[in-house]
């Protein structure tokens, strides 16, 4: 039982680590599960924000132009300009054109402001220099303007190596007769993809054509190295001009991307690529997470805690209980445990101490019973359900009777009787144990012994007659103690019968006494009267049924036939030791 308490405890245990590590995966799975869904989430709200970024640029941009064209249209209105144009191309004062262009750019907060003819020839600049090397976009769309006779006309075009918004606004002198066109200049530069960035919250990168021979950042709000993955980054926007959502790892760093095309005056397009860090994207469902798994790791600790204490309060009780059943195992009842707990394990307690007092009560009535009555016959009645009733079986019986005990006994103080009378029957009694025997019941001074009952036996008969032999000669060493000890000596007489006899629990419902009747038992009874016949000259009469189921028969002298109080038919009897031949040794 308590390598069952011990497998209990580590069951416990076992349980216990079991059902923690079952919460820890169930808080990392769900852990994991919601970080999936928050970065699924944060994907497609980033998609959402990219293509609406991209509507917000191209606002902007149209924006830009259209602040642009007006700013022009009022600069056409100015009379100061109108007189140089009044001339012939080769006579305008250019310095003069110069100077008055010059103080157009405060107006329209542009980097190049230049002046064309209506064929779109170039007559003038902020910047000569650069305004001469540059007239080829913006004769481009003069030609378009005045071929689809439109007020205005935009496009995207490098002006020295730099991606810039083109604006040109007829200048008319006077309405509608366009007597020159302005072209605009607002450079797409950095300044300008962080004003999309501030407007957006997302990284914007212009990049120049992948197909030329040295493709560029044309500008961006990135660091320079980001950028230039970004610029290896290979993608197509032929078909629709606008590829899907993808995701680039920007030094180490995952950012949702989206491409977008951006047609040139002439020239290949530009790329634009929008971006938003997935990290920052995460930010906060990220810090809600770690809060989440905080909790969740605090949980799993108080649990544990919380699931610890409480197999510990668990274990405790089981130990004693384990110790206490060593104990009661050991044979030990006189142990109680001390448990005051008003739950399942105070009540096992409880019941414990009960079964404990119980196996103590158990093992007093046993070993009082056992001084009562043979251990056998104990054994049996504890085994039995205690009913009235028996069964046929063959046994052997042996009776032994002191000889002239009463006259013996009126001769000494009873105390001493007694006395003697219990030395005698305790020799007695160990010699037909040993032997196998049982002694059913104490008869005053005779003793009324069973072999073959309640425990069958095969050899009872001879089991019998040496115990019978064994007491003779045993008889005559107490006598010989007695006579050293100035005390009487005594004599006996045993009979054995072997037969067929009912043996089971005599007496009444209150109670019960485990013997055995039947004519075989009177007769055993019988033969031991006949020991006291001097003519028999014997201590011990056996029947005949005893000598045949012993093999080999033993040394016997038969003694005739003999009829017995209460029996029809003659016995044969045989005498198995003569008076005064105790002491010869016999075997069976």
């Amino acid at each position: 039982m308590a390598f069952r308490i011990f497998r209990f405890r580590r069951f416990s245990t076992q349980l216990l680590v079991l059902l923690a590590g079952l919460f820890a995966v169930v808080q990392i799975t769900v852990y994991l599960l919601v970080s999936r869904v928050n970065e699924r989430n944060a994907i497609e709200h980033i998609d959402q924000n990219l293509r609406i970024g991209a509507k917000i640029f191209r606002r902007n941009l149209i924006e830009r132009i259209d602040y642009l064209a007006a700013t022009a249209k009022l600069m056409s209105t100015d009379y100061v300009i109108k007189p140089l144009l009044m001339t012939d191309e080769s006579q305008i004062d250019r310095a003069t054109l110069q100077t008055v262009l010059q103080s157009y750019i405060g107006r329209v907060n542009a980097n190049v402001i230049s002046l064309f003819s209506p064929e779109g020839k170039y007559l003038g600049s902020t910047d000569e220099k650069r305004g001469a090397e540059n007239a080829r976009p913006f004769k481009y769309l003069v030609e378009q303007a005045t071929e689809k006779d439109m007020e205005q006309a935009s496009g995207y075009s490098y002006l020295d190596g730099q991606l810039h918004v083109l604006v040109v606004v007829p200048l008319y002198a006077p309405y509608p007769n366009v007597g020159a066109w302005f072209g605009i200049a607002y450079p797409i530069d950095a300044k300008f993809a962080n004003d999309i960035k501030a407007t957006t919250q997302l990284d914007v990168t212009f990049l120049s054509n992948a197909d030329e021979d040295d493709p560029r950042v044309l500008s961006t709000t990135l660091a320079p190295g980001m950028a230039a993955i970004v610029l290896r980054h290979r993608v197509n926007l032929e078909a629709t001009g606008t590829a899907p959502v993808e995701m680039i790892s920007l030094g180490k760093e995952p950012y949702v991307t989206l491409f977008e095309r951006l047609d040139l005056l002439g020239e290949a397009p530009v790329r634009i690529a929008l971006q938003r860090s997935l990290n920052v994207e995460l930010a906060p469902a990220r810090e809600l997470e770690m809060i989440v798994l905080i909790i969740s790791l605090a949980a799993l600790a108080t649990a544990t805690i919380a699931a610890l204490w409480v197999a510990r309060g668990v274990s405790r009780p089981v130990q004693q209980l384990a110790q206490h059943t060593k104990l009661v195992a050991a044979g030990d009842y006189s142990q109680r445990i001390t448990l005051p707990r008003a739950d399942e394990l105070g009540e096992l307690a409880t019941a414990f101490n009960q079964m404990t007092a119980g196996l103590a009560e158990r093992d007093r009535v046993r070993n009082l019973l056992g001084m009562v009555v043979s251990p056998e016959i104990a054994a049996q009645l504890l085994q039995s359900d205690l009913k009235l009733g028996g069964e046929e079986r063959e046994a052997t019986i042996l009776f032994c009777d002191l000889r002239d005990f009463t006259t013996f006994s009126e001769k000494m103080a009873p105390t001493e009787v007694l006395t003697l009378l219990n030395r005698y029957l305790d020799r007695m009694s160990g010699i037909i144990e040993r032997h196998g025997g049982v002694i059913d019941k104490f008869i005053g001074d005779a003793i009324m012994a069973l072999f073959g009952a309640p425990v069958a036996m095969a050899d009872a008969p001879a089991r019998a007659v040496a115990a019978a032999r064994d007491m003779a000669q045993a008889l005559d060493s107490l006598n010989a103690e007695l006579r050293s000890e100035g005390k009487p000596t005594l004599a006996f007489g045993i009979g054995i019968n072997t037969a067929r006899v009912v043996a089971g629990n005599m007496g009444s419902k209150t109670r019960l006494n485990y013997t055995v009747i039947g004519d075989g038992v009177n007769l055993a009874s019988r033969l031991e009267g006949l020991t006291k016949d001097p003519a028999y000259d014997t201590l011990i009469i056996a029947s005949e049924a005893t000598l045949a189921g012993i093999t080999p028969r033993p040394f016997a002298r038969e003694l005739g036939e003999v009829k017995v109080k209460g029996k029809s038919d003659a016995v044969k009897i045989f005498a198995l030791t003569a008076k005064g031949e105790t002491k010869r040794p016999y075997s069976v």
